[in-house]
């Protein structure tokens, strides 16, 4: 009997009857009587089969967290109240806290996850680094220090002078992490990059911090917003970092074709007709608006770009035509979740930003110490 399972009799290879061999070495076809065609098919059919069930649960959930968003709160409004507040209008405190509190910030909690996920999910893809994160890489980073700076310059309100600020930052620190991350022997590495960017983060946020401790009014102004937080942000807020939101997820839903091309290596992508370094350049855009947007209107969230393709990838594949849009849908989910939790484990009302490292730093961990994560 030789190794691989075959009984040897004068120099000649019988296979053995054992119960494993149509499990070796054996298309598919041959084991289950089925043309080949069919079994692809089948396959595609519960690959299909898969997705619908991730969409369809995917719309529900993000429709019940919609919901508890618009109906738990850390007051004492009862869901019955919220929903007269809801149909009904009125000018009194508990419509106005449902229709002038709640709504828009359970827009909003949509409008950055939905930002943050996508920017997450393309800063993996153009790095083909599984641990990429715009929090991890620098970009929120940036974006925070940069608005800390006008905060303490310019005044406390939220405008579209802010957003450019962040969305300038959010640029500055993306260019630097790719020119040192790409740098020296070896070209741009994912360890590399992964490393440059912890490092600039470290350095931005002490910029950051260093500003707070020495204009403590500049801490007043942005205590709740550094941590994260959907807490007191209205309509304005909303319809200001809307049009950039909304200009990155167009970008970035023009990418998956191509961000499949480049998973294979910019070698194939390019001999598959796809042009790598133009392909980096309009996700660094779409990454820069979504990331700098999203920061300067709840301040900087970590970890749900990094969670959020993760789980979709472990769900439906690797392919990004589905990965990409399903990110939209969950990616505000979690966002919505972690703040309506944020509303009530505690006695009093925890940023957003602080329950979704909460959650992700242990993922995080866990990642890590994968073996395919090892390999970074």
């Amino acid at each position: 009997m030789a190794a691989d399972g075959t009984r040897t009799t004068g120099g000649d290879h019988q296979p053995s009857p054992s119960a494993d061999h149509y499990s070796r070495g054996v298309p598919a076809a041959l084991t289950t009587g089925l043309p080949p065609g069919k079994v692809a098919l089948g396959r595609d059919h519960r690959a299909s089969r898969r997705l619908g069930a991730v969409v369809l649960i995917g719309v529900v959930a993000l429709v019940l967290a919609a919901a508890a968003s618009l109906f738990v709160g850390s007051g004492d409004i009862t869901a019955a109240q919220a929903w007269n507040a809801l149909l009904r209008g009125g000018t009194g405190p508990t419509e106005l806290i449902v229709r002038e509190v709640r709504v828009p910030r359970t827009l909003l909690a949509i409008t950055v996850g939905a930002a943050l996920g996508v920017a997450g999910a393309l800063m993996q893809a153009i790095t083909r680094n599984p641990l990429a994160d715009p929090g991890i890489l620098g970009v929120n980073a940036g974006a925070y220090a940069a608005v800390v700076v006008a905060a303490a310059l310019l005044g406390s309100t939220i405008g579209t002078t802010h957003v450019l600020i962040a969305l300038a930052g959010a640029a500055a620190a993306s260019a630097v992490v790719y020119l040192v991350g790409t740098s020296g022997p070896g070209g741009g590495t994912p360890a590399k990059l992964v490393l440059t960017g912890v490092a600039l983060s470290a350095i931005l946020s002490g910029v950051g911090y260093a500003v707070t401790l020495l204009r403590p009014e500049v801490f007043d102004r942005v205590r709740f917003w550094s941590a994260g937080s959907l807490q007191g942000r209205g309509y304005e807020d909303l319809w200001t970092v809307l049009p950039f939101i909304a200009a990155g997820l167009m970008v970035a839903m023009l990418l998956p074709r191509a961000l499949d091309a480049l998973a294979l290596g910019d070698d194939v992508a390019a001999g598959l007709g796809a042009r790598p370094g133009l392909v980096r350049v309009v996700a660094a855009v779409a990454i820069t608006l979504l990331c700098g947007a999203a920061t300067a209107a709840a301040g900087p969230i970590s970890f749900v770009g990094l969670i959020v393709p993760h789980t979709l990838r472990l769900l439906v594949g690797p392919d990004w035509r589905r990965l990409l849009p399903l990110c939209l849908l969950a990616s505000p989910l979690l966002l919505l979740v972690a703040d309506v939790l944020g509303r009530v484990v505690a006695p009093v009302e925890l940023a957003a930003g602080v329950v979704t490292a909460a959650v992700g730093a242990p993922l995080l961990i866990a990642l890590v110490n994968r073996a395919r994560a090892g390999a970074l």
